[in-house]
């Protein structure tokens, strides 16, 4: 009888410096503490079994696979390859092994391409925690709104839209953030960092961004230098924070607009010594004063930064932020500067809209449509003359009122998207669940793919794809709203012929029985036989297995009181099957890379005393350690 719920969560690795990543390691960390559950998490980007993962207070898989071979082959082909990255080969794997009572996936919709039609999916509880950034509503979110059974939204103006369309299920929970990290200093403390990087007497307006192009920069240095000019006596600058070497060409635009340099400042950081400090942009790179590092020193990027008390840092040294944006998902650094009590002025527009609404502690920028081409999708343009009067409103803002809105503002996060009170929303919605009987669910969850069957060619192309996701991998309830579906139906308009597509779901069949019925070595040996055993392994072509028959007579007649296991495909199982020498057949596995698997290493006793592999390249797999035999 289990004591604890299952919970599998899917995302960015709870480490990564990502909007996904540190969501993913807060609400980790809040279920965790609570000892309901036992957790096992999914790092996308990472190997399967990475050993960084281990270290972790929780059980955590990579989701890419482990054989570079698998990954280089689904790399070949964009759409492949990006399901790869969000974990698409290794998923039923984890399901399978885990056998979880809650799956709960935290990434961009189109991440879950292809899983609405497997076996397990809505057989154990489902959830779906992602980010939408526009209107119209992504096609592939609305398609796949009633395939999930528990659909959350960051903001709320995507389940606004949603259930416009009739998806009333769709709720909002925002991505979570740390309260404890981000905090309004001292007096005192501020105004020594502000003197100490030479801003004691400026007006400072503040922007924390990913250099961008949905980040308008171009209509926040408009709508400052508006400010600047109507305002000489506000002495203000501009604090951007961020990596100079990508997106917008920063000082190009700057010196189009004619800003003196001096009054926009970012952020250095050394990757050394991990000094910073805040200063006019002039160089990409350069030595650091501090720890005399060599060109160690750059602006921060999201592979190397500023910590979170840094951070914390930089958001006291602004008087007000502003966040100029076309359209985002949460936009986390205007939740971290509200928590500073700073008054945050926002494009009202897709999320924006819950960072200005009443008793927020924001102020709402005004904006002008466009359409972003391709996509059609609707976009913002921020008002440059928006931009430069809410920064004047702020400006000149008594003192005490400027207080009370930040205040109230750092509340409004507090409320609504701190670690405790989203953290209780996911809690209490797990535990709403009913706990997955596997022993009754296993058969008809994780059914066997059928790599035999004959698909009808005289289907028309939707059926015939449909056909084959239904009887060759069993996704019984693939539909042609899905992200795969519509995939295999691009290739077929491309030229890719019938066979092909046949060929290649038929190898996926065969990838996943592999992976998800394979039997355990201990399942494989007779372990009521005394004779010591052999392993040999065999891939590659037919020719190559008849080669190998030779090489199995040699080895009896050197160990006769051995049993040979012969590890191979499953259709060579008849070019062998005569051979008295051979005591058992058995299908091959990724994991039956070397010797290792089937011997054991150092005090681990494997369950073969000698395994060959002859066909694996010994430069990449050890295969020739045998326990010191020949």
């Amino acid at each position: 009888m289990k004591t604890k719920k299952k919970i599998v969560v899917h995302s960015n690795h709870c480490k990564a410096l990502t909007g996904f990543g540190k969501h993913k390691a807060n609400l980790l960390k809040y279920l965790y503490k609570t000892g309901k559950y036992e957790i096992i998490e999914i790092a996308n980007a990472r190997k399967f079994s990475d050993p960084r993962l281990e270290t972790l207070p929780w059980k955590c898989y990579g989701g890419l696979p482990d054989d570079d071979d698998e990954m280089h082959k689904a790399s070949q082909k964009p759409e492949t390859a990006r399901d790869a990255g969000y974990g698409s080969l290794v998923i039923d794997k984890i399901i399978e092994i885990e056998k979880p009572d809650i799956y709960l996936g935290i990434e961009d919709i189109w991440a879950f391409d292809g899983y609405h039609g497997k076996p397990w999916w809505n057989q154990v509880n489902c959830v779906v925690h992602t980010t939408l950034d526009s209107l119209p509503i992504l096609r592939d979110a609305i398609d796949a709104a009633p395939k999930i059974q528990n659909y959350l939204v960051w903001a709320s103006f995507a389940e606004r839209e949603l259930k416009k369309l009739g998806h009333n299920h769709v709720k909002t929970i925002h991505g979570t953030l740390d309260a404890d990290n981000f905090r309004k200093l001292d007096e005192e403390y501020r105004k020594s960092i502000r003197t100490h990087f030479g801003l004691q007497d400026s007006f400072v307006v503040g922007f924390v961004f990913r250099n961008q192009l949905r980040k308008s920069v171009p209509n926040l240095l408009d709508g400052f230098k508006l400010f600047v000019d109507s305002n000489p006596k506000a002495n203000a600058k501009l604090l951007l924070h961020t990596n100079w070497g990508e997106g917008w060409d920063i000082p190009r635009l700057i010196e189009e607009k004619k800003i003196p340099n001096e009054l926009v400042v970012t952020t250095y950081v050394c990757h050394k010594c991990h000094n910073y400090y805040v200063a006019p942009f002039s160089f990409h790179k350069c030595n650091c004063s501090v720890c005399g590092g060599v060109a160690t020193v750059e602006t921060v990027n999201i592979k190397e930064g500023v910590d979170e008390g840094q951070l914390n840092e930089i958001y006291n040294l602004m008087d007000v932020y502003c966040h100029a944006f076309t359209s985002g998902g949460q936009e986390i650094p205007i939740q971290e500067a509200k928590l500073c009590e700073l008054i945050t002025l926002a494009t009202n527009y897709s999320c924006g809209e819950d960072a200005v609404k009443e008793g927020s502690g924001g102020i709402p920028l005004e904006w002008a449509e466009y359409r972003e081409p391709g996509t059609q999708f609707i976009k913002a343009s921020t008002s440059a003359i928006s931009i430069c009067d809410k920064i004047k409103e702020v400006h000149i803002m008594e003192d005490k009122a400027r207080e009370r809105m930040g205040a109230k503002a750092r509340q409004y996060v507090i409320d609504n998207y701190s670690i405790e009170v989203v953290g209780k929303k996911f809690e209490e919605l797990f535990d709403s669940f009913e706990e997955v009987n596997w022993d009754k669910l296993v058969t008809k969850c994780v059914k066997k793919r059928n790599p035999d069957f004959v698909p009808d060619m005289a289907l028309g192309d939707k059926e015939f794809v449909l056909s084959l996701y239904h009887n060759v991998l069993k996704y019984e309830d693939m539909d042609d709203k899905d992200g795969g579906f519509k995939y295999w139906m691009n290739e077929l308009r491309v030229g890719k012929s019938r066979g092909e597509i046949v060929l290649l779901f038929k190898d996926i069949a065969h990838k996943e029985n592999g992976d998800l019925f394979k039997q355990s070595l201990e399942e494989i040996v007779d372990q009521d036989r005394d004779n010591k055993r052999i392993a040999f392994i065999a891939e590659g072509v037919p020719e190559e297995v008849m080669l190998t028959t030779g090489i199995i007579k040699g080895i009896k007649e050197k160990y006769p009181d051995h049993d040979i296991y012969y590890f191979t495909h499953k259709t060579f199982f008849p070019i062998l099957d005569e051979m008295d020498e051979i005591h058992k057949l058995c299908e091959t596995h990724e994991e039956m890379k070397n010797a290792f698997y089937f011997e054991g290493v150092g005090e681990k006793k494997g369950y073969f005393d000698i395994a060959f592999t002859p066909q694996h390249e010994a430069q990449h797999l050890v295969n020739f350690s045998h326990h010191g035999k020949d």
